[in-house]
């Protein structure tokens, strides 16, 4: 009934098997991709026909984890996966910014590749293993990819680099690193590191690209057995060139004048003026095929700009805005500019503006993610939003889409690495980085805003973190590394590679390339011109704040750790949580109880935190004999008097211990409801406390020699 293809490797000491022609059998393409016990179903599906008016090639990567790959009910009302989660939406963004470039030009066709965790063993991540499943059922669909690509991930543990490193591992690693790229070279990267070198993260870089080749290998082989008869590209329609040269003639001076403006609003103003006079004259010229130029117009407009900017900087070394090659935009930070938040901070760099608020929780606030690797929790988050009015538009609004979602996740790993320890700052933090203004890496403005802010709320970070994004022009007379990149040579250009790092090294590297892949003396270069850059802008952020402040803001909660025995937490939780639910409404302070004993104790009022821990020394407290302590009488008998020493303790005070001499009555001495001093003398055998009042001087509360 099947005839299957099968293709098995050893990879980094596990197996990897791709398999296809017996599931999912009417995609365009489908692999089923297994590394150790993890499994990932790949599929693409490539419609026959563009869709009439599209003008951009319309492609999407939805990957899914399902619960019962890893042998678990998803939790909820409904039981059932719903909107995607993080993960998810990262690994999306994985799988499709490598594949991109790869389409052949003029394919408009829309594609939909659906990835699907089938088995998750908690040792292999599904992610890797769903890139490459993609990769290969690509190269078989027949679909115009230029493929294939593979990718890795690769650690840094002891000096060593690690090719695919189980979960459990990852923790000991100095570096989380997946690369990705086709057989000539690397088209994507995305990392955390924990302060390494320039030197050290080019290095994993290129061991990841030749530990993948193997891969590459194995889906060519793969596809020489069931590849698909691949379709074909459609050719540009008759008389596209003549449309093209005529908009060049039309458009390109006022182009040109227009690229030579450096306020962005002005000089979009001015290109879309020039379109719109350009395709007016068009319209009116009835030798124009008016069908040919609304299908390939915008395109050759298109193509124009992107020549003119490019061939500007290759020829001149000057760019859009005026500055060389290795020249940051004007920056200005300001740090406490909220006064209510826990720290904020305005960061701007020429036309990119982020405003970055921090805030300071409890445990309570920490964030529970119920991965397929297992349930934890989470006390750091970023978030970013990029609301319309940022690039001047009016547009949807309060929807978080996949970029939020992955410039969140770069800014959050190169702030990571220089977070203190929850032992050491036992705070849940948020950081909220609200973009003001847009022209040109706004993640890495929210990485030095973040910074800013956390500082500013009395964050102990190890040093401050700052980013930059590079570009990249090449073409086949010349190659020009950009530093900090505006927002067209970002569109125009062939790179996004954005680093972040300390002035002692890089915590986080991200790069995308356009084209079909860059030489490892680019990376190089850009790497080193990128270190350039980062201190420069450190300097900059070092005029508002050169190091966290010595305390937490006054407007948040004071953290008081404390320690209890194991034994006694279930006196402090009290029958049904009775007793800890009294101490925070009595007190208003938060508490946080561990099994271990440790107790956290959260107010904004150091007041209440004091008597919240005084309530709980009360119950937890032993009593010592020796000790001196103040009670109050709680009932008399003839034989002595009740005293509550501690808490909910009492202990008895024998009529012969009440004063010196001798008493007829113990009521001749004390009353209920007095308060007095007492020394605990001694605890029996059956634990009832025995105590002293004529062994303190009731009236200093000294002992009596």
């Amino acid at each position: 009934m099947f005839q299957e293809f099968r293709k098995e490797i050893e990879w980094g000491g596990r197996k990897l098997t791709l398999e296809s022609g017996k599931i999912a059998r009417q995609a365009d393409g489908a692999v089923l991709a297994t590394y150790g016990e993890t499994k990932v179903l790949c599929t693409v599906v490539g419609e026959k026909e563009p869709r009439p008016g599209l003008d951009f090639f319309p492609l999407a990567v939805h990957y899914q984890e399902k619960a019962h790959a890893a042998g678990k009910i998803p939790g909820g009302f409904f039981k059932r996966e719903g909107r995607p989660g993080e993960k998810e939406v990262l690994t999306s963004r994985l799988i499709d910014r490598p594949i991109r470039p790869l389409f052949a030009k003029g394919f408009q066709c829309e594609t939909q590749i659906i990835c699907t965790v089938l088995s998750h063993d908690g040792e292999n991540d599904p992610d890797i293993v769903a890139m490459i499943g993609t990769s290969a059922a690509l190269t078989i669909s027949g679909l115009p990819f230029m493929g294939p690509i593979a990718g890795c991930r690769v650690g840094y543990i002891d000096g060593e680099y690690v090719l695919n490193p189980p979960v459990d591992e990852l923790p000991s690693s100095d570096l989380d690193l997946v690369v990705a790229g086709t057989g000539e070279g690397v088209l994507m990267v995305e990392s955390e590191a924990q302060e390494l070198s320039e030197e050290v993260m080019l290095g994993a870089v290129m061991f990841g690209h030749s530990s993948f080749q193997p891969v590459i290998a194995a889906i060519i082989e793969l596809a020489e057995a069931c590849a698909k008869e691949p379709r074909a590209v459609p050719a540009p329609p008759e008389g596209a060139d003549g449309i093209a040269a005529r908009v060049n003639a039309l458009a390109e001076k006022g182009l040109r004048e227009a690229y030579s403006e450096s306020d962005k609003m002005t000089r979009q103003d001015k290109v879309s003026a020039v379109k719109e006079e350009t395709f007016k004259a068009l319209g009116e010229d009835e030798t124009v095929d008016q069908e040919l130029l609304s299908e390939v117009g915008g395109g050759a407009f298109k193509s124009l700009e992107k020549d003119i900017v490019r061939r500007d900087i290759l020829r001149t070394g000057k760019r859009i805005d005026g500055r060389d090659t290795r020249t940051v935009r004007p920056i200005v930070s300001e740090v406490g500019i909220l006064p209510r938040a826990h720290g904020s901070a305005l960061f701007t760099r020429g036309e990119t503006q982020a405003l970055v608020v921090a805030t300071l929780g409890t445990g309570q606030d920490e964030q529970r993610i119920d991965a397929l690797a297992g349930e934890y929790f989470e006390h750091f988050l970023l978030h970013y939003n990029f609301p319309p009015y940022s690039v001047g538009e009016a547009g949807r609004f309060g929807f978080t889409g996949r970029r939020e979602v992955g410039h969140g996740k770069l800014a959050w790993r190169a702030i990571h690495p220089l977070m203190p320890a929850k032992e050491d700052f036992p705070y849940t933090i948020r950081v909220v980085s609200e973009i003001t203004e847009s022209n040109g890496s706004s993640s890495m403005a929210t990485v030095c805003g973040a910074s800013l802010s956390l500082m500013d709320a009395g964050v102990p970070l190890v040093r401050p973190v700052a980013g930059i994004a590079m570009g990249l022009i090449k073409e086949d007379d010349g190659v020009a590394v950009l530093s900090d990149i505006l927002g067209d040579e970002d569109h125009l250009g062939d790179m996004d590679f954005k680093v972040a790092g300390t002035e002692q090294g890089i915590t986080s590297l991200q790069m995308d390339i356009k084209i079909t892949s860059i030489t490892e003396d680019i990376m190089k270069e850009a790497l080193d011109q990128a270190r350039d850059g980062r201190i420069h802008i450190l300097g900059e952020m070092n005029k508002a704040i050169t190091a966290s402040r010595d305390d937490v803001s006054d407007k948040a909660p004071r953290i008081t750790v404390i320690t209890i025995k194991k034994d006694k937490i279930r006196e402090v939780i009290g029958p049904g949580g009775k007793m800890i639910r009294e101490i925070c409404e009595v007190s208003g302070a938060k508490i946080d109880l561990e099994d271990d004993g440790t107790v956290k104790v959260a107010a904004v009022d150091q007041k209440a935190a004091d008597l919240a821990i005084k309530m709980i020394r009360d119950i937890t407290a032993e009593p010592e004999v020796g000790a001196l302590y103040t009670g109050k009488v709680v009932k008399t008998m003839d034989f002595g008097a009740f005293v509550n020493f501690m808490g909910a303790k009492d202990g008895l005070v024998h009529i012969s211990e009440l004063t010196e001499g001798r008493v007829g009555k113990t009521t001749d001495v004390v009353n209920v409801g007095d308060e007095v001093k007492v020394k605990l003398i001694g605890i029996d055998d059956r634990g009832k406390v025995k105590l002293s009042m004529r062994a303190v001087n009731q009236e200093t509360g000294k002992e009596v020699a």
